[in-house]
């Protein structure tokens, strides 16, 4: 990449609206002021919304997460600062809207999101995703993960491997990673879980997911250890297959991302999360989403601004994945 190509991108790739242009607090909001575009056979990389948190068992609001996370992308740039990736030369990227859900039927929603994100993986394109609450990434690994388990590299203060809340409800946003391993759809030796903390129900809450072969990397770990021998773990664990990212923002401390459903202190860094996201360059990345922004818990907005930021860093490395894939087929 030189200054010419930055000046002069290739024409078939969407574009940000320029800054220098039009100001950041003008145009349509869409995620990184991209295009919205409904055509996957012009993407490489799908930017999607899911406004719906039916899976919330305690401070709902993360349904609004993906129209302020729009909102606050306005902040994002078009070249990555250290890595110097610049995504939108690398792959064809583009808001593609909002996934269907019906805000009082969970089982419709699930479905409804499943099928999004079916016609999504069916036409090739990696999805890239804003929450709504956890509970979106099990439909969504239900349409991208049918042909082969994938690993997972997974920011958060709980393991959302637990069993069932309020009786026999088997699907809130503490579950979806068990349902997943239960469906073949996570492979759970290749998952890490990094940034798990706080208070538990019992003492045996993380049996399923220690059992199943996770890599649980407990905030009292990553604190000891520090971020570098973090990316080393969990490059080591998720090797060469195929691996998503879900990055829930109650991971980090609240101090940095107050307004989240489930909030734990004692947490990650918004440096410590951007210095691990940016060591996984070069793993075999199939989508990613992040999850559990509700803003009417951070007026402010920077809550929101943290998740546009974590899902820049997402796609920067996840447009390098798409980048080579795209060079190794050729």
């Amino acid at each position: 990449m030189n200054k010419s190509t930055l000046r002069n991108p290739p024409r078939q790739n969407p574009q940000p609206v320029d800054a220098a242009v039009t100001p950041r607090f003008g145009s349509i909001p869409t995620f990184m002021r991209l295009p919205h575009i409904t055509d996957l056979t012009k993407l490489d990389i799908a930017l999607v919304g899911v406004p719906w948190d039916g899976g919330t068992t305690n401070r709902a609001g993360a349904r609004h997460g993906p129209r302020e996370i729009r909102n606050m992308s306005s902040f994002m740039r078009k070249v990555h600062h250290v890595s110097r990736l610049a995504p939108y030369e690398l792959a064809r990227i583009a808001d593609v809207g909002d996934s269907p859900c019906n805000p009082i039927d969970l089982m419709e929603s699930l479905a409804r999101i499943e099928k999004f994100f079916g016609k999504i993986h069916a036409a090739g394109v990696a999805p890239l995703s804003a929450g709504g609450d956890h509970l979106i990434t099990l439909p969504i690994f239900r349409a991208i993960a049918k042909e082969r388990p994938v690993g997972m590299v997974h920011f958060d203060a709980h393991s959302d491997t637990n069993d069932r809340y309020f009786g026999d409800n088997k699907y809130t946003h503490g579950t979806p990673f068990r349902r997943a391993v239960e469906e073949g759809l996570l492979d759970p030796k290749r998952t890490v879980q990094i940034g798990i903390r706080g208070s538990i129900y019992y003492p045996d809450d993380m049996k399923f997911a220690e059992d199943a072969g996770m890599r649980v990397i407990y905030m009292e770990e990553f604190s000891r250890i520090g971020p570098e021998k973090v990316i080393k773990e969990t490059r080591r664990a998720i090797g060469t297959g195929p691996t998503y990212i879900s990055f829930d923002v109650d991971g980090l401390d609240p101090v940095y991302a107050p307004g989240t459903g489930t909030p734990e202190i004692g947490g990650i860094t918004t440096r410590e999360a951007q210095q691990v996201l940016r060591g996984l360059q070069g793993a075999n990345l199939v989508g990613g989403d992040v999850v559990e922004v509700s803003p009417p818990f951070d007026p402010s907005g920077n809550t929101a601004l943290v998740g546009a930021t974590m899902m820049f860093e997402i796609m920067c490395i996840l447009a390098d994945a798409v980048a080579r894939r795209r060079k190794k087929a050729r």
